[in-house]
């Protein structure tokens, strides 16, 4: 099948790479002349594991090329995904459409012949009507079909996400799309994924539902967090036994600095406008994005208040950058919050990143970036890990402390059981859990 993949970004590199992989012929598009050239020499302009070597296969084998030329592309194609960005609109928080709305502007006056046309953006509720509106207006002759298809693709985990999905979701409005999505994701079948029909807008809610629970549930674990170290309970244990509950599970119950990413900041928040739009306030989700934004900087008063209050003149360590693991985003990144406050606060911040420390440069200031883990530590009156990436996990914390001026280690993963730091002559201060506690029999097995 040939396909089309509007926006060469995360979402439709991604999915134009793994389409490509099933056998379909795609071609990805994009304005920017800059990343469409890097495309084809070869460089990748995101680190998702797997994807460098999954673009180069598949542009070997003449299935995956790149293009800034749109109207060829969709002439062409029996499909055509947008994937462009929706980031938060400056001033009212609404998702940006304006990228969808001109992508649809541009496949309307290029479509030859019956298309199906497919948003993969992260859209609000009525944005396919809207897709459909501006293909009819620009086109009126345009034999198209508009289908909504959201991704669910994690970071650090996409094309595992993209290959063996929990579900794969199609709003439409007419069964003519319908063959022709199943024929798009029939490699597919083979994993047994579910491909779940619907209507348009109740498509594009599901995406936004889906991240607006995820959201609560890890900011739910947050405030059980806070309550444990008041009440001397242990946060772990307490996830893990509400998480053996089917109905619950135990997944993003880890109490942590808050949510990040280019997901769920804006897609709550776009939850929220879509509500009061429709004069259906989500106070949960509200309440939701207001806890987390105070988390964050409430992380930084954390790490304040375990070195003795007064951080003057200090220097603190910072292991990891980015929202999470195995990524170089740093959109929304708790870890922004966190450092800009211990700067308030007269602190000079050293911090490593695998990954992440060229992206930081644009969200942060007068950071001093280190070598490597033991190099952010180096001199250090404490440090602090806010990124639970593979190579923080099993560190020399005896070489750590040597390294360091102080011995303040502060754990916001709980990435480590609280004997083994002060064995190494740490001070280790970690989140939910007793300060000064010995590890209970959970945290032991971990």
């Amino acid at each position: 099948m040939r396909i089309t993949m509007i926006g060469s970004g995360y979402v439709g590199l991604v999915s134009g790479a793994c389409f490509a992989d099933f056998g379909h012929d795609v071609t990805c598009v994009d304005l920017n002349e800059q990343k469409i050239e890097a495309l084809k020499a070869g460089r990748i302009p995101i680190f998702e594991p797997g994807l460098e070597v999954l673009v180069a296969d598949n542009a070997r084998a003449g299935r995956l090329t790149f293009t800034t030329d749109l109207a060829p592309a969709v002439a062409n194609s029996d499909v055509v995904f947008i994937a462009v960005g929706t980031p938060s609109r400056r001033g009212d928080g609404h998702a940006d459409l304006s990228y969808v709305y001109a992508a649809a502007a541009d496949i309307a006056r290029a479509v030859k012949g019956f298309t199906v046309i497919v948003t993969k953006s992260t859209a609000p509720v009525g944005t396919g009507d809207e897709v459909e509106r501006i293909i009819r207006e620009t086109n009126p002759a345009a034999d198209v079909v508009v289908v909504t298809n959201p991704e669910f693709l994690r970071e650090g985990s996409a094309i595992e996400d993209f290959k063996r999905p929990d579900r794969i979701v199609v709003g439409l409005e007419d069964d003519r799309a319908r063959e022709v999505m199943t024929d798009v994701y029939r490699p597919l079948y083979l994993n047994q994924a579910p491909l779940m029909f619907t209507g348009r807008r109740t498509a594009e809610l599901i995406k936004y539902a889906g991240n607006a629970f995820l959201a609560m549930k890890i900011t739910f674990i947050n405030e059980i967090a806070d309550l444990c170290e008041r009440t001397g309970a242990n946060v772990q244990d307490v996830a893990r036994g509400i998480g053996m509950d089917n109905r619950i599970g135990g997944k993003f119950l880890n109490a942590g600095p808050g949510y990040g990413g280019s997901c769920f900041p804006k897609d709550t928040l776009a939850l929220v406008k879509t509500g009061q739009d429709f004069e259906t306030p989500l106070r949960l989700v509200e309440t939701t994005i207001e806890v987390n934004d105070r988390r964050k900087r409430a992380m930084g008063r954390k790490v304040i208040s375990a070195m003795g209050g007064n951080v003057r003149g200090k220097t603190i360590g910072i292991l990891g950058l980015t929202f999470k693991p195995n990524t170089d985003d740093m959109r929304d990144a708790p870890s922004i919050a966190i450092i800009q406050s211990l700067q308030d606060a007269g602190v000079r911040i050293r911090a490593y990143d695998p990954e992440g420390m060229e992206a930081a440069k644009t969200f942060l200031s007068g950071v001093d970036y280190a070598a490597d883990v033991y190099d952010a530590a180096s001199g250090a009156d404490a440090l602090v890990l806010i990124t639970e990436w593979n190579a923080f996990r099993s560190l020399d914390l005896k070489r750590i402390e040597q390294a360091m001026a102080g011995n303040v280690f502060i754990d916001l993963r709980n990435v480590y059981r609280r004997k083994e730091v002060e064995t190494a002559g740490l001070n280790y201060v970690s989140i939910g859990r007793p300060q000064g506690a010995t590890d209970t029999a959970a945290q032991a097995a971990e």
